[in-house]
């Protein structure tokens, strides 16, 4: 009896450790799907300036409800998404308390529309503007995993937190290299609003709306919302050096980095014999800077020989500059097998950017770095071999063209005068 009693107890003992073997493995596939989904926090303004009736005949509260029960009707499954209030919780007076008044209405993950609608019906305009605190906790909502995070920030004012200033904070964000964008919206047009709200953008690489309708509030953020959802290659952060021999080796890809005023970094490529590199840098000012600036890009030996070089001026019109460069390796011949295969290119880039006053200089602006290292162009099919490529033709033609045209003109015109003197 108590033999079988045993023999009944292993049995159940193996079944289920098969069954955890085998469930195991599917919630690790499960949760690398998670890892990589999309991710989009919608942040949302409850302050009490949100009572005011003046979008469509309604609050502007009303408006924002509107529009996200219609977002996370139209929300793609693939997408995990979450809302983040602000000012939503405290009525009072005090500053301090106020400022720290963000909170998940609805966590990042999985969506269940009716239960998403049913948390945003209840919200009611109630606070302050702390959007500098939420912008810090919605980057926390959206940490780790390998997708697109998105922050989408909706509201009507200005931050009233400060000094935490929201741009700067975007600009934080940014620089962690996390591969996180914020959109902003604005509910009133106002220049203040807009400058602040465009700054938070611009430091992410997002994009700064004003919304002054139901409809256009409901179509940006579910263009935003769709966004996400589309595959995007995030660069890969990186850290360049002060000199070549101290440099990172980048292979072929897309990296970000953060280079301070009129400073300096220095990134190594290897390049084989026959391939070619082609690399690309932008710099963007993310925030005031003076007008006549420019960025350098060279590609250098290790020994300290330039190669070539890409270099670009602004003048303040825009706020991003881009240059680049190309660098074939050639083929070894006979003679040259005594030289390596690979030659290690060093790459420097360099801006001339310098600060506004009163505007801080850490962290570093922006930079992004674009490495290809692919096979070379034969002399013959190379366009830009013959400098004009196949404009020396197209302009041997138009030569020989307007040549023909003259000849005939003239004749014509000759013809014509004999007529009439005739006459």
């Amino acid at each position: 009896m108590i033999t079988s009693k045993r023999l009944a107890a292993g049995v159940c003992a193996l079944l289920a450790a098969l069954t955890a073997g085998i469930a195991f493995p599917v919630a690790a596939a499960a949760d690398e799907t998670t890892a990589d989904a999309p991710k989009v926090d919608l942040v949302l303004d409850v302050s009490g300036s949100m009572r005011a009736k003046d979008i469509d005949g309604q609050s502007r509260m009303a408006a924002a409800k509107q529009g996200f029960n219609e977002v996370l009707d139209a929300t793609p499954e693939e997408v995990r998404l979450g809302i983040r209030t602000l000012g939503a919780n405290y009525p009072g007076d005090d500053r301090k308390t106020g400022c720290k008044d963000t909170a998940q209405l609805y966590p990042v993950g999985p969506l269940d529309r009716t239960e998403a609608k049913t948390a945003v019906a209840t919200l009611t305009p109630t606070g302050w503007t702390p959007i500098g605190p939420a912008l810090l906790k919605a980057a926390e909502d959206l940490d780790g995993g390998e997708g697109s995070k998105r922050i989408v920030l909706i509201t009507d004012g200005e931050d009233t937190c400060a000094p935490l200033d929201p741009c700067e904070v975007a600009r934080e964000i940014a620089a962690k290299g996390i591969g996180l964008t914020i959109d902003t919206l604005g509910l009133v047009p106002s220049t203040k609003l807009s400058r602040q709200l465009s700054c938070i953008a611009e430091a992410t690489g997002g994009t700064y709306t004003s919304v002054e309708h139901t409809d256009q509030l409901t179509d940006r953020v579910n263009q935003l919302v769709d966004r996400a959802a589309d595959p995007v290659v995030t660069p890969v952060a990186t850290r360049g050096a002060d000199a070549c021999p101290k440099a990172p080796t980048l292979r072929s890809g897309l990296y970000t980095d953060r280079e301070e005023f009129g400073q300096e970094r220095w990134y190594r490529v290897e390049v084989p014999a026959g391939q070619e590199l082609r690399a690309s840098v932008s710099v963007a000012a993310d925030r005031t800077v003076n007008p006549d600036y420019g960025a350098l890009l060279r590609a250098v030996t290790v020994h300290g020989r330039e190669i070539v070089r890409g270099e670009a001026a602004g003048n303040g019109r825009t706020d991003v500059i881009s240059t680049g460069l190309r660098y074939p390796k050639p083929e070894r011949d006979d003679d040259d097998s005594d030289k390596p295969d690979t030659e290690t290119v060093c790459l420097q880039v360099t801006n001339s950017f310098s600060a506004a006053s009163g505007v801080k200089v850490t962290p570093g602006m922006p930079l992004e770095l674009t490495v290809d290292v692919v096979d070379g162009p034969s002399d013959a099919s190379d366009v830009a071999s013959f400098g004009l490529g196949r404009g020396w033709w197209l302009l041997g033609v138009l030569i020989l063209t307007g040549f023909l045209a003259g000849l005939v003109w003239g004749w014509l015109s000759r013809w014509r005068v004999a007529v009439w003197r005739t006459n």
